[in-house]
């Protein structure tokens, strides 16, 4: 007869499956979403700075939120929190789509945004609101599916088991989730937010059902003020030679890729003259190169290293922005896009599962927000800085000129970056951290 331990461990292990179907509904959700919010924002407004704004919104929670985020995932259960989280997005979502159907008749059509005109203030601000909502509840919900991870897949299964959930992910956010939205936005405008606002109650749904107690097991001393705990986190990532290096750099990537894609959406409105539909098949691109990456990467990364998967993606990220900047037809940034995000999940895959084979697990929660704050912290920065980029240009430039001046600019950023990755993060160096040493090729 089966233990209880081997009970115990077989539910555990079958954990991921429910974790991977959860994040892969909510991900076509964040798809639909993806098209739905920026293009109801351009419907709103045709300024640049209030189209970044959104950007700002969405990301300005990292900033904020991420630090306390990490102290509180080292003390509750961590599935409940993201239970909780998913229900809490899928009610703010349910409001917006109730808010969108209330304006619908002073909506533009969605092919015909190009032309609208003025800016409507009302709806604006609560998609603005709802934007701050639900990114301040994914810091919670982000932070505590990560650290819920090494709890669910043994460690040497880590960088293939995150492979596979990116690369589900990817599929339903970028290849399902956007063509979804932009037929159901042709269908009606509010359609995309009510749809999106299921998924997320159906994933916590399914996480919720999850078996297993995932709170962290207390080392025996009295719980401390936050404050107190916090700077144990600081304290361990600031004083690791590779990990906080590592949060540097991609916290310079995450701001530079954030200031090119502020103004994506009118980028492709304007300079490639593209509809809803056209716009998802674009972003399509990113879904795959993110599968290809997904089931390759963790492969590559055993072949080459991983520190040389990192300095191929710098590189070329930067080469990627430089193509977005010069392109002239949306093909070309469709495979900018493609290999955009093979590149960023490859850049994943070697150091997410490095960060939770490496931190200890009762400092998991924390020193990743620590991480995630450096990493997620410049994107509001970076999203800022594109709009007003973009604001300042339009003018002593021709409109297509100052839309693509952030991503000449952030291909620029990636030069001075690749730099770095070559010193300080080249596979020695990951190796010399790694628990076991180098990873075996197959």
């Amino acid at each position: 007869m089966p233990t209880g331990t081997s009970r115990q461990a077989r539910g555990v292990r079958s954990g991921f499956g429910r974790l991977l179907a959860a994040s892969t509904i909510t991900n076509i959700g964040d798809g639909m979403s993806a098209i739905a919010y920026p293009w109801l924002a351009s419907a709103l407004t045709r300024h640049p700075l209030l189209i970044a704004l959104v950007a700002v919104a969405q990301r300005l929670p990292w900033l904020v939120l991420s630090l306390p985020a990490g102290v509180i995932t080292d003390r509750v259960d961590r599935r409940r929190l993201i239970v909780r989280m998913d229900i809490i997005r899928g009610a703010v979502t349910t409001a917006v789509a109730f808010a969108v159907l209330a304006r619908s008749a002073v909506l533009p059509a969605p092919g015909a945004v190009v032309d609208g005109a003025g800016t409507d203030v009302v709806l604006y601000i609560v998609l603005l609101s709802a934007t701050l909502m639900l990114g301040s509840a994914e810091v919670l919900r982000d932070n505590s599916a990560q650290t819920l991870m090494p709890s669910i897949v043994d460690g040497p299964d880590l960088e293939r088991s995150n492979g596979r959930l990116w690369a589900a992910e990817s599929a339903a956010n970028q290849f399902i989730g956007p063509p979804l939205g932009s037929l159901l936005i042709g269908i009606a405008f509010t359609l995309p937010f009510l749809i999106d606002s299921v998924t997320f109650f159906v994933a916590a749904g399914l996480v919720a059902t999850i078996p297993g107690t995932f709170k962290p097991v207390s080392n025996g001393e009295e719980q401390r003020p936050w404050r107190e705990d916090l700077r144990d986190g600081i304290r361990w990532l600031r004083s690791h030679s590779v990990l906080w290096p590592m949060a540097i750099v991609l916290g310079i990537m995450n701001g530079s890729g954030a200031l090119a894609e502020a103004t994506l959406v009118i980028f492709a409105q304007e300079v490639l003259e593209a509809g809803p539909f056209l716009f998802a098949v674009i972003g399509a691109g990113g879904a795959i190169g993110s599968i290809l990456g997904g089931w390759a990467v963790p492969k590559i990364s055993r072949k080459l290293g991983g520190g040389t998967v990192l300095a191929i993606a710098v590189a070329g990220l930067g080469a990627c922005s430089f193509t977005v900047a010069i392109a002239t037809h949306w093909v070309i940034v469709m495979i900018a896009f493609s290999l955009t995000a093979m590149l960023g999940l490859g850049w994943n895959v070697v150091t997410v599962s490095l960060r939770q084979s490496v931190i200890p697990n009762h400092l998991l929660g924390r020193v990743n927000s620590v991480y995630r704050f450096m990493a997620w912290g410049s994107i509001p920065i970076g999203a800022m800085l594109g709009g007003v980029l973009v604001s300042l240009l339009d003018g002593p430039f021709d409109r297509q000129t100052a839309l693509r001046a952030p991503w000449l600019v952030s291909a620029l950023i990636h030069v001075g970056i690749l730099v770095i990755v070559l010193r300080r993060l080249n596979t020695a160096a990951l190796d010399a951290i790694r628990p076991g040493g180098p990873i075996d090729a197959d």
